[in-house]
């Protein structure tokens, strides 16, 4: 299992009006709740699950501590990405399946801030997406809420279903897409500049995903066609009772690829 950090959380609002939402998410998820704070910057707490009126957010505490992360469908990279990011032809969309007169439902056992599955229920696939993380599967939560209520983008929105569970237990019992798509958590050693900010945060909350392979051997179990596994460039395969296990065919960018498992041919 992941090592949970989550007590290092604390809900609070931005602002008094606030209060009573963040005081309720504070019950729902088993956190303390601290107060109205104006400024993270200038409180000693290590993160805050911080409601404002931008939404949900993660936010580290501290005075050289960034910006917060969380889950926005409507503005910035995500819809850019919705905009000009290639359609059908970007390599998740290949990795996936897609092609004219086929797009296959996807189970990502490991959805984090949802922007794969977006692209996804873009490109007109049905997306179940599981979070085991109470944490983050609110951030999601909000930010699925938020974007339903734009015209734009509420269609994408109504492809994508979210459900906060284990993903192994519920690979075992779930009706069996026809891709299982997995991008585990990789264990890595220091905080370097390269790496997301918003990693450094989830990995703060979440830890690492230690249980990658059998998150995969359950995958290939579930999956009725293929099961695609997102990985760094150039970090090994993931390891299945002790064994790397090498996939059908690799797609492979600038800075991740895409092991392919091909089970069966998609329809």
């Amino acid at each position: 299992m992941n090592q949970d950090q989550s007590s290092n959380v604390k809900v609070a609002a931005s602002h008094h009006v606030f209060q009573n939402q963040a005081q309720q998410l504070a019950v729902d998820l088993g956190l303390a709740y601290v107060k109205v704070v104006a400024d993270p910057k200038r409180c000693d707490y290590a993160q805050l699950l911080y409601v404002t009126d931008k939404g949900l957010q993660l936010q580290q505490c501290g005075k050289k501590a960034p910006g917060p992360v969380w889950v926005d469908y409507v503005t910035g990279a995500v819809a850019h990405r919705r905009k000009f990011g290639g359609g059908s032809g970007q390599m998740i969309a290949k990795a996936v399946g897609i092609k004219s007169g086929i797009r296959p439902s996807v189970l990502d056992v490991t959805a984090g801030l949802g922007k794969d599955a977006f692209v996804l229920a873009t490109l007109g696939c049905e997306v179940q997406m599981i979070e085991r993380s109470p944490i983050v599967h609110a951030l999601l939560a909000d930010g699925i809420q938020r974007a339903e209520l734009n015209f734009e983008i509420m269609d994408i929105i109504q492809r994508m279903h979210l459900h906060c569970a284990n993903s192994i237990e519920h690979m075992q019992q779930c009706e069996a897409p026809q891709v299982v798509y997995v991008d585990p958590m990789f264990p890595h050693v220091g905080k370097s500049a390269s790496v997301k900010k918003e990693m450094l945060i989830f990995r703060d909350v979440v830890g690492d995903d230690l249980d990658a392979g059998d998150l995969l051997a359950q995958a290939l179990e579930t999956a009725q066609a293929r099961v695609v596994v997102k990985r760094p460039r150039k970090a090994p395969c993931i390891e299945v009772s002790g064994l790397a296990l090498k996939p059908s065919y690799v797609l492979e960018g600038k800075s991740s690829r895409y092991d392919i498992y091909a089970l069966k041919k998609l329809q």
